[in-house]
């Protein structure tokens, strides 16, 4: 392992972060703008829908959402206080309970659904072509901890 890094390496890790930041940031004030939610809670709402009327664990929620496991609790908290989701106990185990969405949830994830999606198309394919969009795709995926360390 080495000490040194480029200066092109280190540029990249920068303007990654900083993409990040400012499309996260568009994202979450154009939400606040229209009294919506926070992304995490289109997020979770998103994934406990398409987990279908079995509902979800919350571990298996975690994993998904790439929160830790107290941030999902608090995050659970607060959508199950606004009516969005509901707990249920797990038959499989008793210790245990899933989640559900409300249709209350499914109301607000579709109203937070527009707002999101044209973020989207502003931040993404309004400022890049599909070639584009795709090579960053290819780009950002080969940068992930599992991914391989040379191109496919």
């Amino acid at each position: 392992m080495t000490d040194k890094l480029s200066e092109n390496s280190i540029a990249a890790w920068t303007s990654l972060i900083r993409a990040s930041e400012r499309a996260l940031a568009n994202i979450e004030d154009a939400l606040a703008a229209k009294n919506l939610p926070t992304l995490s809670w289109y997020d979770a709402l998103l994934e406990i829908e398409r987990a279908g009327s079995e509902g979800i664990r919350p571990y298996e929620l975690k994993a998904r959402l790439l929160l830790p496991q107290y941030g999902t609790s608090r995050l659970l908290n607060r959508i199950v206080e606004a009516g969005y989701i509901r707990r249920l106990s797990c038959t499989q185990d008793g210790r245990g309970h899933i989640v559900q969405i409300t249709e209350k949830g499914k109301a607000i994830r579709q109203k937070m659904w527009p707002v999101y999606a044209q973020c989207l198309k502003d931040i993404i394919e309004d400022r890049l072509d599909r070639s584009e969009a795709d090579l960053m795709r290819v780009l950002l995926d080969r940068t992930g901890p599992d991914a391989p360390s040379t191109p496919t």
